[in-house]
């Protein structure tokens, strides 16, 4: 008996387990039906995003981001800064904050308008006569982007834009789009990648595809019934986990420096954005940071020795907060911010002569309490007085308030490029430093050299003299730092 029988249907063989095969001869049109050429009903279905993902990887690779935006060309942007009435003052200054920041993400602004908000449509944010005359009114002013001072939902974006006529970019893409701009580092470009990707994943219906259409079968990559939405979606997901594994790993060598660093006592410059932070590190420290006067210009932490006789005392400059700062960017900066919980000190800079002095104030200190950082000790800073003039009447009100903001902090008002005030603000940080630190007598004995180098290189040495058998040393430092010497001291003495 053969192994196998040929059945009734000669097109179909009968195995020795029982169950049915093709029959080699007929296998070539079984194979026809599996091919991958979409069948013609399917030739209207995308198979895959027509390269708009990899377009988008690109986007975050790209190392120079200011070429590449001066090469592509800015929009032309009309502004609608929403606000519930809260004053004159404020109206403006957020209408002035949101238009800054479209300038700093490589657009202009060719017309801008305040709205009163008392009752948001849950479908437009805007009434529908209200968004229809505004996208009238940026068409006649030669817009081709409408830029919204609030952050709207996908659902918002896309009635929106049906409105008015017009693509729709909201307060959170704005902040994004500006933060991508300026970041340089691999952790900075991490954090700003996984926020930005958590924003597009609901709003993969606005890349400009139409991917709701569903593909059978492995073509194009899908799994049966999936539509290229899904898949964006899933590649999405794919490349958040890759990033965040990436970042987890920052994190940990993070946290090896800064329980390096634990020995020194540190100072970080916290504030609102563009109030200074960077050029008052630079006139302390010369670190030679770049301080251009434009909001994020810094989004890593930076640190440098405040002294130059041992590294006792750490200076850090922070990335600035901002008012409604989106929820995402905060996430993913948190473990970059955790260098504020750890100081020994803040210095809270802030814009004297900013109108909206008072609110940044506020921001600030909402920012710290939501930290963990409310216990640290600060120093409050009122930066760019050299922008107030004297003989104004408000600038003197202004610096005469100054003491009242500041509460029961201490404080002190100056110019970065004032260095004689620099150098009095140098003297107060190190006074409040070095008021924690103990000051503590331990003999080091010759062959000891690797305790004499830990003196050196983590306290402040008041005074050494030389004996026969070793140095005597008066040193200044943390608690725990001039401890733990003092009892390797006794230990191998």
């Amino acid at each position: 008996m053969s192994a196998a029988t040929v059945n009734d249907d000669d097109r179909l063989v009968r195995r020795p387990d029982g169950r049915d095969a093709p029959h080699p001869a007929h296998t070539k049109d079984l194979e026809m039906r599996f091919h991958s050429t979409p069948i013609e009903e399917h030739a209207e279905v995308p198979l895959a995003d027509d390269g708009r993902w990899e377009r988008l990887v690109e986007t975050f690779k790209t190392r120079d981001h200011t070429q590449r935006a001066a090469r592509e060309g800015g929009n032309a942007c009309f502004v609608v800064s929403v606000h519930d009435s809260t004053g004159d003052a404020s109206i403006a200054a957020q209408l002035e904050e949101i238009s800054g920041l479209v300038e700093a993400q490589g657009d202009r602004v060719v017309g801008q308008v305040s709205q009163r908000l008392v009752k948001p449509d849950p479908r437009t944010l805007l009434r529908r006569g209200v968004a229809e005359r505004i996208g009238e009114q940026a068409r006649e002013q030669g817009a081709d982007m409408l830029v919204i001072d609030a952050e709207l939902s996908p659902s918002q974006t896309r009635n929106l834009e049906d409105v008015a006529g017009l693509p729709i970019c909201d307060r959170e893409a704005v902040i994004l789009n500006v933060f991508e701009r300026h970041a340089k580092t691999q952790r900075a470009r991490i954090q700003v990648e996984i926020a930005h990707l958590q924003y597009l994943r609901p709003r993969i219906r606005g890349i400009g595809l139409n991917m709701d259409q569903q593909a059978g079968g492995i073509m194009g990559g899908r799994g049966p019934g999936e539509t290229a939405s899904e898949l964006f979606a899933r590649r999405i997901d794919g490349r958040l986990a890759d990033l965040r594994r990436g970042l987890a790993q920052l994190a940990r060598s993070d946290r090896a420096q800064r329980k390096h660093r634990a020995q020194c006592a540190r100072v970080a410059l916290v504030g609102y954005t563009n109030a200074g932070k960077t050029s008052l590190m630079n006139a302390l420290t010369d670190a030679g940071l770049s301080a251009r006067d434009r909001p994020f210009e810094t989004l890593d932490t930076t640190s440098r020795c405040l002294t130059r006789h041992g590294q006792d005392v750490l200076l850090s400059d922070t990335v600035g907060f901002i008012r409604r700062l989106p929820e995402r960017l905060f996430a993913s900066f948190e473990s970059t911010l955790a260098e504020v919980c750890e100081a020994s000190l803040l210095l809270l800079v802030l814009d004297a002569s900013d109108p909206e002095l008072s609110e940044h104030l506020h921001i600030t200190e909402a920012v710290l309490e939501r930290l963990g950082a409310c216990e640290v000790p600060r120093l409050i800073v009122f930066n760019k007085l050299d922008r107030l003039s004297e003989d104004c009447p408000e600038a003197a009100a202004t610096i005469n308030a100054l003491g009242a903001l500041a509460g029961a902090h201490p404080y002190l008002a100056l110019s970065s490029r004032d260095a004689e005030a620099v150098a009095q603000l140098r003297m107060q940080i190190l006074e409040r430093v070095r008021a924690k630190q103990r000051t503590r007598e331990v003999f080091v004995r010759y062959e000891q050299q690797d305790i004499a180098r830990r003196i050196y290189e983590s306290c402040r040495v008041v005074h050494s003299q030389a004996s026969e058998r070793g140095t005597q040393f008066v040193i200044e430092g943390q608690p725990h730092v001039v401890d733990a010497i003092a009892r390797d001291c006794r230990r191998r003495g």
